[in-house]
Order: structure tokens, then sequence, then C-alpha cells
């Protein structure tokens, strides 16, 4: 395997995570700039006439400003080939976020310089913690007033429990952001407010011990308060360590702003040195090495609908190890079956590319014909093993779903599965009943707004939601040694059963669990699904 080495070690795949409106698209695209995938950046507001962001590709993201899928975008910069996971900021689409950051060696976390950490991106961080994930932060909007920068760096150790190492330092903000200061240089590199659209300007680099040049660049104000924040800057910040860094125990920091241009590259440069190649992951039979393996995948994401001409359904997977070959036949675990995959592209948002070959840390998407589901494993053939699961998370919002016109019955039953297939809303029944009553939970009550749209602009359908008052879920544990006929519940208890005909309990109130419990001995009820 190991003439797939070299191709396999230039990979750097990574998710952008922050709390929505920290710039997060905007940086991607600043990303992609460089990278000379695009010629110039979209504006991610504005009026309707405006080129929009290349990552925001459904119509429902274009008119509202926000990202609400993943999108997946690669280019190659510097030698490296860059996979980039672009995650939605709003906690309505958490769990896509999640998702996508299975797929991810790595995380950038963008902060908002005036705001500091805010609540979504605790909430995210949480998740790279769980998975032991490796955070690069960049500390944006420097061109606007920001807080104390000190402050900043507190709030993340503080809020996010991980220690923190600014790799540069910025003079001043907002209308006297002068540029930042660079540790391992030690130079100052000026700021220049460049034309939002283009390439980073040409950047004055002095060294901080030529202290005349400096005063002459930044003012003698700034240049006093930047001596004395670098001497408690080497008294006080962590060490950089590569080794912490990569553990997912310390966060390199730089700072910058996405809008103007100015940081970007030198974030980039900075985090492509530390970031990790693919790393080996977990699977029933031990780790899977990405490069001592032949090929091996698993899909985190399936989109329907990307192109409205052909109604299809694309399944996003992540290649763990090995090379894959357009040609190849591989094996689909859970469903048993040895296959070809059906036109094998890259995506660029909605756009696509037909690919020959690709390999361990590439996101690949193929033709999905309904056969594959979150999660599922693909192998060689020679090869059975399967990845850990991807849990799925409980609904916290429900409502029960009706259709207008029960003439359309069929494109509501395919549109609306289509879309739970996809993993952001799950779909239930009445215990005893067919498929006339649907009841549908979301982890964020945003995810109802896009049901909706989605079903009418997609499948033609109108339909009626009607909230329903639960807000706890349970699935249960041992259902082969329970009759659920039989569970003795509480008055506000609801019997349904998932997709695959899972039994589970909606609950209004959250001690009706325990009461449940308590009435039916033996019972186990868990929070997670079991992954799918």
């Amino acid at each position: 395997m190991n003439q797939y080495t070299e191709e396999i070690n230039r990979r750097r795949t990574f998710a952008i995570i922050s709390h929505p409106d920290a710039g997060k698209t905007t940086l991607t695209e600043k990303f992609l700039l460089y990278g000379g995938a695009i010629n110039l950046a979209g504006s991610v507001k504005g009026k309707a006439t405006a080129r929009h962001a290349v990552s925001d590709w459904m119509e429902i993201e274009k008119e509202r400003g926000i990202s609400v899928t993943s999108s997946v975008l690669q280019f190659e910069y510097g030698g490296y080939c860059i996979n980039i996971l672009d995650t939605p900021g709003h906690q309505d689409f958490s769990e896509d976020t999640y998702r996508t950051l299975m797929a991810a060696d790595s995380a950038v976390m963008v902060i908002d310089a005036s705001k500091g950490v805010e609540a979504q991106t605790r909430k995210l961080f949480k998740v790279c913690v769980m998975r032991k994930i490796p955070i690069f932060t960049f500390i944006n909007k420097m061109d606007r007033d920001a807080n104390d920068t000190f402050d900043l760096l507190d709030d993340i150790e503080k809020e996010l429990g991980i220690a923190t190492c600014p790799v540069n330092w910025p003079i001043g903000s907002g209308k006297s952001f002068k540029g930042v200061y660079d540790r391992e240089k030690k130079c100052v590199i000026s700021y220049s407010g460049t034309e939002k659209g283009t390439k980073e300007g040409t950047a004055t680099e002095i060294p901080v011990e030529k202290e005349a040049d400096l005063r002459g660049l930044i003012g003698d104000e700034a240049a006093d308060k930047l001596l004395e924040e670098i001497e408690l800057l080497d008294g006080a910040s962590a060490e950089f360590d590569l080794e912490t860094v990569r553990a997912g125990e310390l966060t390199p920091v730089c700072f910058g702003s996405a809008l103007t241009n100015f940081g970007v590259e030198i974030f980039l440069k900075h985090f492509l040195k530390m970031a990790t190649t693919p790393l080996p992951r977990r699977s029933d039979k031990g780790l899977i090495d990405p490069a001592e393996n032949d090929f091996s995948a698993f899909v985190f994401k399936i989109q329907a609908n990307m192109n409205k001409a052909h109604r299809d359904r694309i399944a996003f997977m992540r290649i763990c190890s090995g090379r894959f070959d357009a040609n190849m036949e591989v094996r689909h675990v859970q469903g048993g079956k040895v296959m070809r995959l059906s036109q094998p592209q890259q995506i660029m948002a909605d756009e696509r590319k037909i690919l020959s070959e690709a390999y361990a840390g590439d996101i690949i998407g193929v033709f999905d014909p309904g056969v594959f589901s979150i999660g599922d494993t693909l192998c060689c053939p020679k090869e059975k093993f399967l990845y850990e699961g991807i849990p799925t998370f409980a609904p916290e919002h429900f409502a029960r779903v009706r259709q207008m016109d029960t003439m359309k019955r069929k494109q509501f039953v395919k549109g609306i599965e289509q879309i739970a297939q996809e993993g952001a809303i799950q779909i239930f029944q009445e215990f005893n009943s067919g498929f006339e009553e649907i009841i549908v939970g979301v982890v964020g009550v945003l995810q109802f707004d896009v049901l909706k749209y989605r079903l009418e602009n997609e499948y033609n359908v109108e339909i009626r939601l009607e909230n329903l008052p639960y807000e706890h879920i349970r699935w249960i544990g041992n259902r082969d040694e329970v009759d659920i006929e039989k569970l003795s519940g509480t008055s506000d208890m609801k019997k349904v059963k998932d997709m695959r005909g899972n039994p589970l309990l909606l609950f209004v109130n959250s001690w009706s669990i325990g009461m449940t419990l308590d009435r039916n001995k033996g019972l186990v009820l868990t929070e997670f699904g079991s992954p799918s």
C-alpha cells in the first residue's frame, strides 16, 4: 500500500465551526481564493443580485444568509490537497455539524473578536473534545472594535477548558487596527485594508527590535502597548507544543479579518504546518491505518436534490484508507452487497467534477439509489469490517405533519422519507398505525421551516405542521425483553415507532421518564438511538 503514502500524507481534512455570523463562510471563501479554486469571493449576505457564498448552495440558504447544510470543498495550496467541511453555524443544525466532525481530522474554530466564545461555539467544541480533535482558532473581525486580547484568550480557556497559544498578536482593533505581531518571526506585519474579493495586498514586515522603524509604522502609543504585551505574553501564555495541539489540549490562536482578507493566508500556512495527515480510524477489527490498508470509507452525510433537474441523492463518504478507483468494486458492508460506486465525484458546493481516483482523507460524493444510510461502511470486497457508527441525536421538538392535498400522497411519502434519510429530521409513526399519522422530530425548530420549504420547492407538496408538546424521547434499550403493548406509562407519554420499526417513547415532562422506569421493572431507556 505504501505507494499511496505520499498522496495520503499531503491531505489535510478539517471542519470549520463557529457561532452564526462569526465569519466562517467568509473565511472559507478566502481559503478557496488562495487555492485558486475561485477567482472572486462572494458576499455571504446582501442584495438578491449579489454573488452568494460558494459554500451556501441551497435556495433557503441564499435567502436567509445562513448555512443550513454542510458543504464539502476541495482545493490545492502549497503542495497540500485540502478538504474543507464547512458546517452550519446555527445551533438548530448542530446534528449535521456533529456528523461532519466525524469525517474531519481537525477543526478550525472561528470566533468573533467583539463577542468571544458564544453559546453555539461551546456546544460544538464539546463534540471536538469528545472526539479529541485538534482545534485551531481564528479570531476574526479585528477590523472592528474587539474585546481585550487577553480577555478573549481567557474566555476561550475558561469557557472551553482548553489552553491557548497565540501564534500572532493583534495591534489594536477597529479603526486603530495596525496589524499583527508574529511571535515566531519576532516581527510586525502591518495591516492594509485590502480589497474584499481579492488576495492579500503587500504587507510590510518589520522586525520588532528595529524599534524606530516600528514606531514609525504603528505610532508610539501602539508600539509601547505592543512591547509591554509581548513581555506579558512570553511570561504568561502556554508554551507551544505540537503534541499537545494534536491531542486536542492546546489551541494555537491567530488574529485577522476574513472580510478584508488580512491574516487569512498567515493562518492557513500555520494551520497546514501543524495539522495532521489523515488519522487511523476505529473499527470492529481495531484501528485502520490510512496508508497501510486497502480502500475503505464511511458515509457521514446524504443530501437529496442537489441537482433539481435530476432529483438525485448524493451520499458523502470520507475515505479512511487506501486509494479509491472509479472502476473498482467495493463491499457495502451493511447492505451485504459488492457493487461499483456510481458517478463518484468531487463536490465544490453544488458544482461537481467526476473523478477517477481519490485517497484517504478525501471526501467524495457518489450517486445513491436509496441503498446507503448515514454511518455505513464501504471497503474492498475481500474485507469485512465496520467503522464506529454515528449516534442519532435525540430530537427536542415534535410536530404532527399533515399534507394539504391527499392526491399527492406518493410525493409526500417520498419527500419526507428522503429528507429523513439525510438525518436532518426523524420521522415517527403512532405505534399501532400505518404511515397515515406522521410525527416529525427535530433537534432545532428551524428544521421545521427547512422541511416545509423543501417539500414545497423540491417535491411540490404543501404541508401543515401542528406542534406537539413532547420534549423528551427515549429509545427502548431492551426491546426484545419488553412487551411494548403492556408498558405502563404516564398520561403524558406517547408510544411511537421509528422508520425501522423500533419502539420509542415520547414524554412531555422529564420526571415522567423516571416514573415509567419505576412502573416497569427491568425496562431500559436510552437517550441516543443506536448508530445507524
